[in-house]
């Protein structure tokens, strides 16, 4: 995504953070994420709404969106913002909101590796990620990884002290 041209650093870990939110909002589940020149696809299956469920209404509903880099740029904007006034409609670490506490791990991940052309897929809380990996010289290979859901819970509860001794100035 061209938001990362010419940044000193990539920050996945925040934009997959918010897009993870925005999934859990939207409650959906079995994701399928894939990065695009100016921006995202946005792919899962759509939980019924909470007290919605009557005869035949609680199917899953297969929901696409193109999330464009001005949208991401103004979510990851807004979520900080209510992180930072500790607005209590913004869940902490908890199952509620496991695709924001799951990307936003993957999100780090992917920082580590200097990685782009981001591809996952999620089924049941585990993820395969393909990303592509340019070297000094300019070699491109693609990076395979796979996450167990014990995998990422597991990194979700980690994430806190590896923040704290990394870089102080990152918000909860």
């Amino acid at each position: 995504m061209r938001i990362y041209d010419g940044s000193p650093r990539q920050d996945w870990e925040e934009v997959l953070r918010t897009v993870g939110a925005f999934a859990d909002g939207e409650r959906l589940k079995e994701l399928l994420f894939l990065e695009l020149e100016a921006g995202f696809v946005l792919q899962g299956l759509a939980l019924p709404t909470q007290g919605a469920y009557a005869e035949g209404s609680g199917s899953l509903k297969k929901r696409t969106y193109e999330l464009i880099e001005d949208q991401i740029g103004q979510l990851v904007d807004e979520r900080a913002a209510a992180r930072r006034s500790g607005d209590p409609t913004v869940p902490q670490a908890e199952i509620g909101n496991y695709y924001e506490q799951a990307l936003r791990v993957l999100g780090a991940y992917v920082d580590t590796l200097h990685a782009r052309d981001l591809f996952f897929f999620e089924q049941d809380g585990s993820f395969v990620l393909r990303t592509l990996l340019v070297d000094q010289a300019g070699m491109v290979a693609h990076n395979l990884a796979e996450f167990t859901r014990e995998e990422i819970m597991g990194m979700i509860a980690t994430a806190p002290q590896q923040r704290s001794t990394t870089s102080p100035a990152t918000d909860g």
